[in-house]
């Protein structure tokens, strides 16, 4: 067995590789940019190496520098994780030549399986159904044009060497074929290094079904059955869980089976995941074969028993498997969410920042997968997920119960995040009852803002419980011995003298007023608007808690105040509410120079700019591209808000860019 491990990855999975290292008395080294200096990972590894700047291309990505460093540290063998080098043949080529193990599966198979084109006819060759399309090597527009007429719209572009929705594109009209294409083949390009592409006819109403497999060196091969995907957005999962409520006994084990003939042609061994479409009449087709432990690889484990990482070790050592085809089975239910950094407010775009608190649910049945802790930054050089919350029940309709509770006791605060969202689809009879198809955000308007805003009566809870904080004297007594807010109260001394304080949110101002209560002693009328006023109290936890109090009910809100605005959450949901600040001398001269703001389109994240569309003098279209910029491996189009002409463009393809700089003015 191993001593000495190096995990080429960061984040969570880096973290969920070591916790499986230490249980089997295995040192692990880990590997980190300069971003990445003082990361999770970085912190819970015997040993760690830096290999480069923040941009993965310069570290994460680097071969010869892993290798150097597993060289330095005296690894024996090297983890990828997911992402990354996960599934790059030349990097499997050079551990070998190193000496080094790889950890996964071997360059050859990795190779055939790389290639969605080849892997598609792979999967014929063994009668594996695969869904029409064109797979041909010639990639010229004008060819791949006439195959699309052939195959008929909708349709999808996608990359060969892809995955995880990048280099991805829906199109629904001819008209749009040539530009979806050019933007396939250049996030692919960015993403991958590929921009070969091939096209798919669009299921309609499909389920994304995908089949765990596992093999050893010793011609062994089994699958551990399957875990349903079909919620995505941007064709990234969101929600994944097993066993599928679309799967018979029966239908499970002929994909089952189907999965193990394509891994057992491919030469496959160690942990690899075949993915299946499955359309409304029970019909299978295969997808392509993603060559590594999956984001996903949790809910496998919780229903099977077994760990994956641990089994991966064991192959990659030499070890045979230890398990049986007829010795798998499904127990319970499970169901993983990925939180992500994202706005769902702001169009899901990305969200950067320090966090400043992340407070994980616990409990029976509760797992939580997370490379992060409060303090860490998160930014725009890598995917946006920072974590995954995992549930398991006895069924699942105890699974989707558990997951509702332990969304709303998930406390974030410092970027924003896709708890709502995830909130929003556990809440949905649809979800409830299994209807759970590829197109399920979009059916059920969960993409729209409107959708996924807090409730007033949450609402109200969080305004009462930061006016508590603010005007009672209880945040500067979190931040002493004194935790009496009766001698926090400077001016606050006549019984029945008010305070109030205003807060903005969603363009709509709530001033609060609290006084104390006279006839009960420590608590507070609240009055918010002109609703009227309610007796609350409240109990000050640890983490930034307040419990509310109201009639002998209990409420558990976080409340975090930072320079012009309060954090608040309120069983799952965070409240930005902002404070009216007093006009400054910018922005009382901006505000009379005619408008200009109105003329700036800014970035919406940090980000990388990697294309310019339009230049200084240029007459423009309303909804015109005037450039494209990348962040967390994502592409975000800034388009032109009316006609006019282009005053000046701020910057070049390559640059990076600050969330709020000022990319193009217009006239």
């Amino acid at each position: 067995m191993f001593k000495k491990v190096l995990i080429a990855n960061r984040s969570e999975i880096a973290v969920r590789v070591m916790a499986t290292c230490r249980e089997m008395g295995i040192a692990t080294v880990a590997i980190y940019s300069e971003a990445d200096r003082a990361a999770r990972h970085v912190r819970e590894a015997d040993e760690a190496y830096e290999i480069g700047p923040a941009p993965a291309s310069q570290s994460y990505l680097r071969i010869e520098r892993i290798i150097e460093a597993a060289r330095q540290s005296g690894a024996e063998a090297i983890h990828p994780g997911y992402g990354f080098l996960s599934e790059n043949a030349a990097f499997v080529e050079a551990c070998e030549r190193a000496g080094i193990v790889f950890i996964g599966p071997p360059a050859a198979a990795m190779r055939l399986m790389g290639s969605k084109i080849a892997a598609k006819k792979l999967a014929e060759s063994v009668d594996a159904p695969t869904i029409p399309g064109y797979n041909g090597d010639e990639q010229a527009d004008e060819v791949l044009q006439r195959e699309a007429l052939r195959i008929g719209f909708p349709l999808l572009i996608k990359a060969s060497a892809g995955g995880g929705g990048k280099g991805m594109r829906e199109v629904q009209r001819e008209e749009d074929f040539l530009e979806q294409l050019a933007g396939a083949r250049r996030e692919a390009l960015a993403s991958f290094g590929d921009a070969t592409v091939f096209l798919e006819r669009l299921l309609v109403r499909p389920r994304h079904v995908e089949i765990q497999v596992l093999g050893d060196q010793h011609g062994n091969l089994i699958h551990l059955c399957e875990r349903e995907c079909s919620i995505q957005r941007r064709h990234q999962k969101i929600i994944e869980e097993s066993p599928s409520v679309a799967l018979t006994p029966e239908l499970r084990a002929e994909m089952g089976a189907a999965a193990v003939r394509i891994a057992k042609a491919a030469g496959y061994t160690n942990a690899g995941t075949m993915e299946f479409m499955l359309d409304t009449d029970g019909r299978f087709y295969f997808l392509e074969m993603n060559t590594r432990l999956q984001v996903e690889h949790p809910v496998t484990e919780l229903v099977t028993g077994f760990d994956l990482v641990r089994h991966q070790i064991l192959i990659a050592a030499g070890e045979p498997l230890a398990l049986t085809q007829e010795e798998i089975s499904q127990r319970g239910h499970a169901i993983e969410v990925r939180l992500y950094a994202e706005d769902p407010q702001q169009n899901f775009l990305p969200s950067t920042g320090t966090v400043r608190q992340f407070s994980i649910p616990s409990g029976p049945g509760i797992r939580v997968d997370s490379g992060i802790a409060p303090g860490d930054e998160i930014t725009q050089f890598y995917d946006p997920m920072i974590a995954k919350l995992i549930v398991y029940g006895e069924n699942r309709a105890a699974a989707i119960a558990r997951l509702r509770d332990a969304l709303k006791r998930t406390i974030v605060f410092g970027v924003t995040t896709n708890i709502p969202l995830l909130q929003a689809i556990a809440e949905q009879p649809a979800y409830s009852e299994g209807q759970t198809y590829t197109s399920f955000l979009e059916e059920h308007s969960l993409l729209t803002a409107s959708e996924l805003k807090g409730t007033e009566e949450h609402l109200t809870d969080a305004l009462r419980a930061a006016a508590l904080v603010e005007l009672t004297g209880l945040s500067a007594a979190r931040n002493s011995t004194e935790r009496n807010p009766w001698r926090t109260l400077g001016a606050w001394r006549t019984i029945g003298e008010a305070a109030s304080v205003t807060y903005e949110y969603q363009e709509r101002a709530y001033r609060v007023a609290v006084a104390r209560d006279i006839a009960e002693p420590g608590a507070w009328q609240v009055r918010v608007n002109e609703q009227p006023a309610e007796r609350v109290s409240y109990i000050s936890g640890p983490e930034n808690l307040l419990l509310l109090i109201r009639a002998h009910q209990r409420l558990p809100v976080y409340v975090l105040r930072q320079e012009s605005e309060t954090l608040v959450s309120v069983r799952g949901q965070v409240f930005r509410l902002g404070q009216r600040q007093p006009p400054s001398v910018e922005s009382a001269a901006q505000a009379g120079s005619g408008g200009h703001a109105q003329k700036a389109l800014t970035a919406p994240m940090a980000g990388t700019i990697v294309k310019v569309q339009v230049e200084d003098g240029q007459e423009v279209e309303q909804r015109q591209v005037l450039l494209i910029l990348t962040a967390m491996k994502m592409e975000h189009t800034i388009a032109a808000p009316h006609a006019g002409k282009i005053r000046h463009v701020h910057y070049k393809e390559g640059d990076v860019v600050k969330g709020g700089a000022v990319l193009v003015e217009m006239e």
